[in-house]
């Protein structure tokens, strides 16, 4: 069996002349470069909380992974027109992105900021190889160029050329006017979005940093440790004071009320939190009486209501309240 040298491989000289021999389109080197100011714009500190974020990202999510497909299937200069390789890349951006990020739901890493960044750079970048890789495969001639320099009157020729029926005239100018609606909704939806539901999470969390394991069974003299959590979506700056109370409470059956006995404060802290900020941290505390069957946590915004406030009228009167049965 005669076997052929690598370097003479049809395949591999035709990768070799492809990628290094070959430049990049002016198009998808373009893209390259946009997509790699929107990485820096995200990350950046100084650019990543104006508005030129908003601005570079904004195609990076709705046209550039659709282009970069739209390239990778068409790299024949008369596969499609300039007008639907511009249309299908809205779409298919549109149809592309929720599909990486259902992808990314199954996944450890979810759907967030980072992992999403990452998933459409490599798609689109891999799209963008695909892409040249097909055209170098093509006569010159037929490769797909953008006409930078003639886009505006390409436009111009597609929606308003003598040739085509009014009908065709219509419907491109009507496509156009969506498109730019489209991009203008979002835009603004992104920079100004809507003020939700106005409230502040309140939890507590066992040793373990879940739902469960809570101290049930204390002993006096010994520490235990919770960790309490508060998560501001008030749409502002909200200060929070949270109290700590030993409390007895006993259920009577004849009025059908549950009655509070006795409250001894075991501590307090405050902590002030921006907008979508959350604090979570560990909070000891080492019983030093006994007759108490209630752990009670108490939030207030702002300010705490005096000392005289006591049994229901202060846990009435906080914000939030939670509480650990224990013994």
């Amino acid at each position: 069996m005669n076997l052929i040298p690598l370097s003479e491989d049809p395949s591999i000289k035709k990768i070799y002349s492809a990628f290094f021999e070959q430049e990049l389109p002016a198009d998808l080197l373009l893209v390259a470069v946009w997509l790699t100011a929107s990485i820096v714009a995200i990350y950046l500190p100084l650019m990543n909380s104006t508005p030129i974020r908003i601005i570079l990202t904004l195609p990076t999510v709705l046209f550039i992974p659709g282009y970069c497909l739209i390239a990778a299937l068409f790299p024949k200069e008369g596969d499609i027109d300039l007008m639907e390789r511009i249309a299908l890349s809205f779409g298919l951006s549109v149809a592309v992105v929720p599909m990486i990020g259902f992808g990314l739901n199954f996944t450890p890493w979810g759907i967030r900021l980072d992992p999403i960044v990452i998933s459409l750079t490599v798609f689109s970048m891999i799209m963008i190889l695909v892409a040249h890789y097909r055209r170098s495969l093509l006569l010159s001639e037929d490769r797909f160029r953008v006409p930078f320099t003639g886009i505006a009157g390409n436009v111009r020729k597609a929606m308003f050329s003598s040739g085509g029926s009014r009908i065709d005239r219509v419907l491109s100018i009507a496509l156009a006017l969506a498109i730019l609606i489209a991009i203008i909704t979002t835009f603004y939806v992104i920079s100004v979005p809507k003020e939700g539901e106005r409230f502040t999470e309140f939890y507590i969390l066992g040793q373990n940093g879940t739902a469960s394991d809570y101290p049930r069974f204390l002993t006096r003299g010994y520490m235990e440790q919770v960790i309490i959590g508060i998560g501001n979506h008030e749409y502002q700056n909200t200060t929070y004071i949270v109290e700590i109370w030993w409390t007895n409470m006993t259920f009577n059956a004849t009025t059908n009320t549950t009655l509070v006995n006795q409250m001894e404060k075991q501590g307090q802290f405050s902590v002030s939190l921006m907008h979508n900020e959350t604090y979570q941290a560990p909070h000891q505390f080492i019983p030093t009486t006994t007759g108490f069957n209630q752990l009670t946590f108490l939030m207030f915004k702002e300010t705490a209501p005096p000392d005289s406030f006591t049994g229901y009228e202060r846990i009435n009167s906080s914000y939030r309240d939670l509480h650990l049965w224990i013994q």
